[in-house]
């Protein structure tokens, strides 16, 4: 059995902790022992807080039990409420009221009771009916009473009072109903000054936000529409409490061409159903999850399932909570409006959610020129075949299938040399399009056949290499492929270009076995043949550039591709010259040559035809662009890249350089939009199972979070990535995420929780430390030891607190003989050490042991030049000194901070006040009014 002052250090915890399960068993487990101990004062406080929990955990049937009992015990001994507590049962009776509607099993009869109940004792206690009547409007508005507007007007009319919702809610729920009666305008207005100030309610301001979505796309504020709904359902989605809010987001999505971005957020919260905080909840996501999904292709498979087939569930069980809720209102109100969701039309064709969405909606197809005009094409067959292939040896694969084209329409029934001819290009062409693959395959052996029948066996050898090229790299595929360059090779009608290319696809093969070395072995006797094609010689030197640019010889392939650069100048600089382009700009960005490498970027940019190009041009360029600190022009770049890979469907790819986008928008001090880049890259990265990138995207989200002050989302995230990295290899970093996370807590004075990271953290770092010398960790476990002990103390965990920072001084302790005792780390970290421990020894009134370290800790910290943080340990000695009864010695040491601190800082206002305390407690009043005047006067 816990004793009661560890359930009232539990309860404490329970008000730190974020809303939902973890919470909510913590304090049913202060209740349980409350009970079991017959703690009078700790059970009210425990049901009193309990209500709340429940209704904000998501577990509102709950709460029902709780208000229940506290009420009970109101009216049985009011003597035990003191008055914080009967201002908190009159704030749970809007919570009853609100709750019991949501549950249609419930009869309206009961709800009416409650809010007579309430409207009772607030007249009794002479209290506003600002919330009676507002609480009226709402039952009335929810079965579709006429006197909801009657409602409304006395709400308004009525003077708030400490009772009522607060700043923000209450005009949120008046924009409810303006926004219900088509007073878009008037929704807007209301709302504004609301959003202007300072919201500090856990419901906003994403409630109100969300209020607002609709009225802003009907009166044309479109892009304050995207960001209410940004902000709001970032705010809302780890909260299963605010289920029905998700479904207006999802609502809000369907009728906004948002469809991909809906299906996102209904499939993240499907599993919500099946423990769905309400009944009212569960309906309104069921409706609002129909319509989205209405307006997808109905036969997409959505796992075991069809949208179609999900949608149409979800509708009847939408339709069956409404009929439940009709029956027990008597009135079809609830129907009437989950029918008139069912059948929401669209408010906009497409409102872009992010910069992604707008450049995917404004997407064009990008490139080099896509065709030559028909009349610069020669029209004699040979002649217009011989342009064909010199556009293929330029890479002009567009202009290569226009020139194709416009040869079949002019020879449909080509000589036998001429058709030969075409269909090897259409066997490479189909070779580019599907990257190889059993059709080019089958083509190049149907040329080789015909380049036979016309007795030409070099050719015919060549188109069969080819069709081994086209096939799945293996062993067997390259052994192949070498025998049959050895023949081409070999062959005594072979000239050097022929004998050169059959080397070079080799080197093809090498590459996707990845053999990069053999690979430019081969390049380099392809070479060494002596090509006389200009464009054959331009590629080789491409080629070369690639293979040393995949072996890291950054160098080399800078010089390998400048030479092709400058070969294809020659040639007018082709499309072909993207390459070489692109590899330049990659291996510069490598050597951290990044002003060069965006320029280098920017060359293939202008070059690249191909979409694969100019996307590796575009991702290389931003990355570049972030590695120089140029973090605002990388966005646009990631932007368009991230954009195409949405248009063509790729969401893994899409999701890999979203976060890049969210790095880039963090570093350009944009949160808001990397913490939308990061969590839609965390969507998909999970679905794909790709673990680790998902896990860095949870840690650089969990900086944005904390940077928008979003502590438990912060937190949620570093938790699970503790979790994830449990193998002993992943030891060390999860130290570091539990360390985190004790840090986030301490700096939001949640010391308890605190304390608990960071012993897990310690834990973590010593079980990491296998033969125990490792110095960086036994630094890390005493850092964490040391913020649990004082964690601790500031919990008022004092008994737990002296033995955490035993286990600190222990690790100091064997720093001795693994590390030089005259190191200034070492010193540093025994000094800091020295500081918490006096701060501890202070909360247990040790005051001898607390000024002896906090002295010496003065003193080290001073001998290695660390003046700032030799300060503040004067400081606690002093304060340390003052407690212990001489002032006098706390006065010197003061006078030596204040001659040495920063004008204006918090700890020259510290120690000036204290110096006034130690001056009056000496009887030198006048000097006391000096230092103050001095000092603290502004």
């Amino acid at each position: 059995m816990k004793s009661e002052e560890e359930l009232w250090s539990l309860l404490r915890e329970a008000y730190q902790m974020p809303y939902g399960g973890a919470q909510i068993a913590l304090v049913e487990q202060v209740m349980q022992h409350a009970d079991a101990g017959n703690h009078d004062e700790l059970r009210l406080a425990a049901r009193l807080f309990a209500t709340t929990a429940y209704v904000h955990g998501g577990e509102t049937a709950k709460s029902f039990v709780t208000f229940s009992w506290c009420r009970s015990e109101y009216d049985a001994h009011p003597e035990r409420f003191d008055e914080q507590d009967e201002h908190m049962l009159l704030w749970h009776f809007k919570y009853m009221v609100n709750g019991l509607l949501k549950f249609p099993a419930v009869p309206l009869g009961r709800t009416y009771d409650v809010l007579d109940d309430m409207e009772r004792r607030f007249r009794a206690g002479g209290h506003s009916l600002h919330a009676v009547y507002a609480y009226r409007y709402q039952v009335a508005a929810h079965v579709g009473d006429e006197s909801a507007d009657d409602w409304y007007a006395k709400w308004n009319a009525e003077p708030r009072d400490q009772n009522s919702d607060c700043a923000g809610c209450d005009p949120g729920e008046k924009v409810d109903h303006l926004v219900s009666r088509g007073r878009d305008e008037e929704a807007v207005a209301m709302a504004a000054p609301v959003l202007a100030g300072r919201l500090t309610c856990v419901e906003q301001p994403q409630s109100i936000l969300t209020s607002l979505m609709v009225p802003y796309v009907r009166t044309g504020r479109l892009s304050e529409a995207a960001d209410a709904h940004r902000q709001a359902y970032r705010r809302l989605r780890g909260n299963l409490a605010d289920m029905q809010s998700i479904a207006d987001h999802i609502e809000f999505c369907a009728r906004t061409g948002n469809e991909t971005r809906g299906l996102e957020i209904v499939q993240r919260h499907l599993p919500w159903l099946e423990r769905s905080p309400n009944p009212q909840a569960e309906m309104w996501f069921a409706a609002a999850s129909a319509l989205l999904l209405g307006r997808l292709d109905p036969a997409l498979p959505l796992g075991a399932t069809t949208a179609g087939e999900l949608g149409g569930r979800l509708a009847a069980r939408a339709r069956d909570w409404a009929a439940k809720f009709d029956e027990r209102n008597g009135s079809d109100a609830v129907s009437a409006r989950i029918e008139a969701l069912l059948a929401a039309p669209p408010l906009a064709e497409h409102l872009p959610l992010s910069a992604v969405a707008r450049r995917t909606q404004a997407a064009t197809p990008s490139g080099g020129p896509a065709t030559v005009p028909p009349a610069e094409l020669p029209t004699e067959a040979g002649a217009l075949m011989d342009r064909a292939w010199e556009l293929y040896d330029e890479h002009r694969i567009d202009a290569v299938e226009a020139a194709f084209a416009r040869f079949d329409e002019l020879y449909p029934q080509p000589a036998a040399e001429l058709a030969v001819r075409r269909l090897d290009g259409q066997a490479r062409l189909t070779a580019i399009r599907n990257d190889g693959g059993p059709d080019a395959e089958a083509l190049f052996r149907q040329t080789a056949e015909l380049h036979r029948a016309l007795g030409d066996e070099l050719r015919a050898l060549a188109a069969e290499s080819r069709s081994v090229l086209a096939r799945e790299a293996d062993d067997a595929m390259l052994a192949e492929l070498d025998g049959l360059t050895r023949r081409i090779v070999a062959h005594p009608d072979a000239d050097p270009d022929l004998r050169a290319e059959a080397r070079l696809r080799a080197e093809g093969a090498l590459m996707r076995l990845d053999r990069p070395e053999d690979a430019l072995l081969a390049i380099d006797a392809a070479l060494a043949e002596e090509p006389v094609k200009p464009t054959l010689r331009a590629e080789l030197a491409s080629r070369r550039s690639r293979a040393l640019l995949v072996l890291e010889r950054y160098d080399e392939a800078v010089v390998a591709a400048e030479d092709s650069l400058a070969q294809y100048a020659v040639l007018g600089t082709p499309p072909a010259a993207g390459i070489p382009a692109l590899i330049r700009a990659h291996a510069l960005g490598n050597l951290e040559r990044f002003d060069e490498a965006t320029a280098g970027f920017d060359q293939a940019l202008v070059l690249a035809s191909d979409r694969n190009y100019r996307l590796s041009a575009l991702v290389g360029r931003a990355r570049s662009r972030l590695a120089a600190d140029r973090a605002t022009d990388a966005i646009d770049d990631l932007v368009e890249a991230v954009a195409d890979h949405v248009a063509h469907g790729e969401d893994l790819p899409a999701a890999l350089l979203r976060y890049d986008l969210a790095t880039a928008y963090h570093a350009a001090g944009q949160p808001t939009d990397a913490a939308e880049a990061a969590e839609s890259s965390l969507d998909a990265l999970d679905r794909a199972g790709a673990q680790d990138q998902a896990d860095q995207t949870r840690y650089l989200l969990s900086r944005v979070y904390r940077e928008l002050g979003e502590l438990d989302l912060a937190l949620g995230l570093l938790e699970t990535l503790a979790t994830n990295l449990d193998g002993f290899d992943n030891l060390p970093a999860r130290g570091r995420m539990l360390q985190e996370a004790g840090q986030l807590l301490y700096e939001a004075d949640r010391d308890g929780q605190a304390a608990e990271r960071f012993l897990a953290a310690a834990d973590a770092y010593r079980a990491a430390r296998a033969d125990g010398t490792d110095l960086a960790l036994i630094q890390a476990e005493m850092y964490t030891r040391r913020l649990r002990a004082l964690s601790l103390r500031w919990a008022g965990e004092l008994e737990a607190a002296l033995p955490a920072l035993a286990e600190a001084d222990a690790l100091a302790a064997s720093l001795d003989g693994l590390a030089d005792p005259a190191e200034p780390w070492v010193i540093w970290q025994r000094a800091m050490l020295n500081c918490d421990a006096a701060r501890i020894y202070i909360g247990a009134a040790r005051l001898d042991e607390a000024a002896a370290r906090s002295s010496a800790a003065a003193d080290a910290l001073r001998s290695i030049g660390s003046l700032s943080d030799a300060l503040d340990a004067d400081f606690l000695h002093a304060e340390t000194l003052m407690r212990a009864g001489d002032p006098a010695a706390a006065e010197s040491r003061l006078r030596s901070v204040l001659g040495a601190v920063p004008r204006g800082s918090q700890l020259e206002q510290n120690s000036a006040w204290m110096l006034a305390e130690s001056l009056e407690a000496q009887g030198r009043s006048d000097e006391a009014e000096e230092i103050r005047g001095r000092y603290l006067s502004q």
